[in-house]
């Protein structure tokens, strides 16, 4: 294969996101679908789109993404992470930039199991007196 590739995972909530990086013209597929049809929300397509405005590299780069799990927020997100690292993969030297605006860093918060005996995670049934 002559032309090169840049691949990283990314992962938000229960979301995994596999991002494949081509240069190009700034096509983005997700699930072989256009990204403006996968994400019809506009703050969506911002999200995936942060990694790219912050180091200057829209319409770089062809974004083809399979992602799967969680909801639309946790796939934006998790696209995000994987373009960031797949944008390191392409030049360590953006890892700085990346780094400090958190794109890099996974980020942890996920949904706190339901406990037994209780409601839900925090919220426990109502206390009833008589």
């Amino acid at each position: 294969m002559a032309e090169d590739r840049y691949y990283a995972t990314g992962k938000r909530k229960s979301a995994v996101a596999r991002v494949w990086l081509t240069p190009g013209t700034g096509e983005i597929q997700i699930n072989k679908r256009p990204a403006t049809d996968y994400f019809p929300n506009e703050t969506m397509r911002m999200i995936i789109m942060q990694p790219f405005e912050l180091t200057n590299t829209v319409g770089k780069f062809d974004m083809a993404v399979n992602v799967q799990g969680g909801g639309m927020s946790g796939q934006a997100g998790a696209v995000r992470h994987g373009a960031s690292k797949a944008l390191t993969a392409y030049e360590s030297g953006l890892r700085d930039v990346l780094k400090k605006a958190g794109f890099i860093t996974r980020d942890p918060r996920a949904k706190e199991r339901k406990k037994y005996g209780q409601k839900g995670a925090r919220a426990r049934f109502q206390y009833s007196k008589r």
